[in-house]
């Protein structure tokens, strides 16, 4: 069963959640600060990180930036804050999800298996045949998980490569917000708007010479995204 990580500088709320998720079968690390759980991280094998944004110390904004450097695990931010600038400042240093406290238990287990679920897909290299797409100069070898641009290679988080691979499977089609949320988040879209622009703005920053003009991936406004066909 997966490792997780849970991290925030309030021991009952870690205590709680570590008792809902190890009633579920996952073994529970423990941190209290950006600092403790970069520690954590850098010595064991974990699987997921569950991180508060306001902490002393090193909040959780700063380690997640600093995690990104060394791990593509998945990441959730628990924060007492609801606003949507909150959301996307997490999304954009590295997050792939955001819960908002207080939270339901059954809703935190279901992130943490849709989490989990998305991350085994993404490292898993073992498939009954090959599957590699191209368009144009962007070629996928999701065999190996790997996306290059004009043969050279291009680090994706497992959030970004599922939202891509979707994308790319179906050159000109075009994937509503809805869509996209629905089918790689796995729940209800509603208020994922922000969460899909800030992923393929990441995506975008990776694979496009210019971002700002983009060869392949491109929004249709009003309606949502696609990968041209070349």
């Amino acid at each position: 069963m997966a490792t997780i990580l849970v991290c925030d500088d309030d021991q009952a709320i870690v205590e709680a959640i570590a008792i809902y998720l190890s009633q579920e079968g996952y073994q529970i690390l423990k941190a209290y600060d950006g600092r403790q759980a970069i520690d954590i991280l850098q010595k064991e094998d974990v699987q997921l990180l569950l991180i508060d944004v306001m902490m002393p110390q090193m909040d959780g904004i700063h380690a997640v930036m600093k995690i990104r450097s060394f791990s593509g695990i998945p990441i959730l931010f628990l924060s007492a804050k609801s606003e949507d600038v909150d959301k996307i400042l997490g999304l954009n240093v590295g997050a792939d999800d955001y819960i908002t406290k207080p939270f339901n238990p059954v809703e935190l287990i279901a992130r943490v298996r849709s989490s989990l679920r998305r991350y085994t897909s993404y490292g898993s290299i073992k498939q009954e045949e090959a599957h590699t797409y191209c368009v144009g100069g962007l070629q996928i070898d999701d065999d190996a998980k790997q996306v290059s641009v004009d043969g050279e290679p291009v680090k994706l988080t497992p959030m970004e490569y599922q939202i891509l691979l979707l994308l790319v499977k179906s050159p000109g089609r075009v994937f509503s917000t809805e869509q996209i949320y629905e089918t790689i988040w796995n729940e209800d879209a509603y208020g994922a708007d922000n969460t899909v622009a800030v992923h393929v703005r990441h995506i975008r920053e990776k694979i496009e010479i210019n971002p700002k003009e983009p060869r392949y991936l491109k929004v249709v406004w009003g309606v949502g995204y696609k990968v041209e066909k070349q």
